[in-house]
């Protein structure tokens, strides 16, 4: 199977892409171990897991935000399995607001979830696996991230800062028997853009090649992919998942 027998640990897996990602790597083999805010807002993914026949995950339950809540879920994740193969960096919020209007207080706590718990993850999770001199990282960033846009000047900071810290743990790790790439999502159907106004959707659909909006199972196969040995031989890459999207 593509992830057969790996333990991977998803972040923000309770919707969206962290959901599906979650999902479908269950369903490719994988000890899945997903994490949430609470316990109970990763009720609907354990149920899709079991759905999809995948093992039981494991569920850790913490704010991004809480280094040492951060700390104790990767000491149970050693003490139960000894090993992490694969982390999926995908817990992430997004705030927008002009560049002369955005609250310091939105961009202190995007920088917090988007890049510190980003930075936190990677590091805790390289200890577990450059002892065994193999692993992979994907960290989720965002096209907005690669080309800006107008009304997110923080939270496009905050996704091009995921995309920095990508590439130099690449270069770190890449000796180490560790992989570390990113996915760059255009504009996927999710709770983070079901806010969006419909005038405002039709002009994003615009700016897309394909002409239609992405679906979060679209990103939860490339990420799968580069947790697989189809991918051995990638690492320090930035892939979009955007449909042509050219904002």
């Amino acid at each position: 199977m593509l992830v057969g027998n790996r333990v991977i640990l998803v972040t923000g897996a309770a919707r969206g892409i962290g959901q599906a990602t979650a999902v479908f790597l269950a369903a490719s083999g994988a000890q899945v171990i997903i994490h949430g805010r609470s316990e109970e807002s990763m009720d609907e993914t354990v149920r899709l897991i079991q759905s999809a026949e995948g093992l039981e995950p494991l569920r850790v339950a913490y704010d991004v935000r809480d280094e040492a809540g951060m700390k104790l879920a990767f000491k149970q994740i050693k003490k139960i399995f000894g090993r992490l193969d694969g982390l999926v960096n995908n817990a992430g919020i997004m705030t927008e607001g002009l560049m002369g209007m955005v609250k310091t207080t939105h961009i202190q706590e995007m920088l917090d979830v988007n890049v510190t718990s980003v930075i936190l993850h990677m590091q805790l999770s390289s200890r577990l696996m450059l002892k065994n001199k193999q692993g992979s990282i994907v960290n989720v960033s965002s096209i907005i991230g690669t080309r800006g846009s107008e009304g997110s000047a923080a939270y496009a900071a905050s996704k091009a800062a995921v995309i920095g810290a990508t590439l130099s743990a690449s270069k770190e790790w890449a000796g180490k028997g560790v992989r570390v790439n990113a996915v760059a999502p255009g504009f996927i159907e999710t709770d983070l853009t079901a806010h969006y106004m419909e005038n405002k959707k039709e002009k994003l659909l615009e700016t897309i090649k394909m002409n239609r909006f992405g679906h979060v199972e679209e990103v939860a196969s490339v990420i799968s992919f580069l947790l697989s040995d189809m991918s051995s031989y990638i690492t320090g890459q930035v892939i979009g998942v955007d449909g042509g999207m050219v904002i």
